[in-house]
């Protein structure tokens, strides 16, 4: 399904993800739902990621449909749509779960694939419930600069944005040796912080591997140890560095650059991707919309992995 011709999106006054059809609740027939989840009640620090999904809408109305490095017609081959936004409310957590993984639920049983943008990263709980839900335990692919398998401690809140990744493994919604974590060099609070994924035989892959290996080459292992496995790939923006995407609340130097950033997701091409999400942009420390058209792009390379199953 192609894209709305940029005059009649200029006539309409709306601006959904990349210019395509909308969508608000009958899925079927898509390949592909794109959904805004604007909630950031769980970030410990600076907030402001709930208006992110309205900003990365806006920069992806500028890109077209072909994906030269994919030598794709992404947007042709591949029928999606702008699902909207998930109707969260900002006072109330637990609701916003809920609310999210009804709502991924949905896309997930019309056929399609849901594709989120955040929001801050406790938005992917929900999400990996109901795709763990659909798929069974899942490969997951965290690009991050922070492992997120915090606790209550820090804050007094289980369930803040420093934690998804601990609850998706206790709650068994990845399967064991099947975290690969990308990025990761944000400080720890001691040594054993790592402890919880080196349990779940999880894999994390420091900036120091990423430069000494190169993003291809880790790809390629990930790809042959997940194998047919449903993946789900979860990229919180602090991945990346600060340099290249400014607009984050947990800006950690030394990070990958954009273009190690978005031939990762490239490398998720023939793995069996059952959702993605892209979260922790914040437009109001962004610079020149760099960040918010990192994450279009990342969302476009997502499709183009979808284009290529």
């Amino acid at each position: 399904m192609s894209q709305t011709a940029a005059f009649d999106s200029i006539r309409s006054g709306l601006i959904p993800f990349f210019r395509l059809p909308q969508a608000e609740s009958d899925f079927e027939g898509f390949r592909a739902v794109l959904l805004g989840v604007p909630w950031d009640g769980g970030t410990a620090h600076q907030p402001g990621a709930r208006f992110a999904p309205v900003h990365v809408r806006r920069v992806s109305a500028t890109m077209q449909s072909y994906n030269p490095l994919a030598r794709a017609d992404v947007l042709r081959k591949v029928a999606a749509a702008d699902g909207g936004n998930v109707p969260v409310s900002p006072f109330n957590p637990g609701l916003m779960r809920e609310v999210t993984e009804t709502a991924i639920g949905q896309v997930l049983a019309a056929g399609a694939v849901p594709l989120v943008v955040g929001g801050d990263h406790s938005v992917a709980l929900p999400c990996l419930r109901a795709a763990a839900r659909k798929h069974g335990p899942l490969a997951v692919v965290h690009v991050d600069a922070h492992l997120d398998t915090s606790g209550r401690e820090p804050w007094g809140d289980p369930y803040h944005h420093g934690t998804p990744v601990r609850h998706a493994l206790e709650e068994g919604l990845i399967e064991r040796g099947q975290l690969f974590q990308l990025g990761i060099r944000a400080s720890w609070a001691d040594a054993n912080e790592s402890a919880l994924v080196t349990k779940h035989a999880g894999h994390i892959y420091t900036m120091e591997d990423i430069a000494v290996d190169g993003v291809a080459a880790l790809m390629t292992h990930i790809r042959h140890e997940v194998g047919k496995r449903p993946v789900y790939l979860t990229f919180d923006v602090s991945g990346v560095d600060p340099a290249f995407a400014p607009g984050t609340g947990t800006p950690i130097p030394g990070g990958l650059s954009s273009r190690e950033a978005l031939e990762l997701v490239r490398g998720l091409r023939g793995l069996r991707m059952v959702g993605a999400d892209v979260v922790e942009v914040l437009p109001a420390l962004d610079h020149a919309d760099l960040t918010s058209h990192l994450a279009a792009h990342v969302l476009f390379e997502a499709l183009g992995a979808l284009a290529a199953q």
